[in-house]
């Protein structure tokens, strides 16, 4: 199976954190983060309970899960065969 591209923007501070392990070990910042990424997916309990603690965690998500059910409801989609 091919890999697909996934753009990710981190704030400031864990920006500079990958930076500055990137630096240590020698590697690009890239492929340090797509093997930090992958560990963690490849360590994450799909049971849906620890699914939505995940989800909680993350600053806005519950906000913007609502405003793309809004955007749904409108028709405001790309349909999948376009994207």
């Amino acid at each position: 199976m091919s890999g697909q591209r996934l753009n990710i923007t981190l704030d400031g501070e864990h920006a500079a954190k990958l930076a500055t392990l990137a630096a240590r070990v020698h590697v690009n910042e890239g492929t340090l983060a797509r093997s930090l990424l992958s560990s963690a997916i490849d360590g994450l309990d799909p049971d849906p309970v620890n699914v939505a603690v995940l989800l909680d965690g993350i600053d806005g998500a519950f906000e913007r899960a609502q405003l793309g059910v809004e955007q749904a409801s409108a028709g405001d989609t790309i349909p999948l065969d376009e994207l």
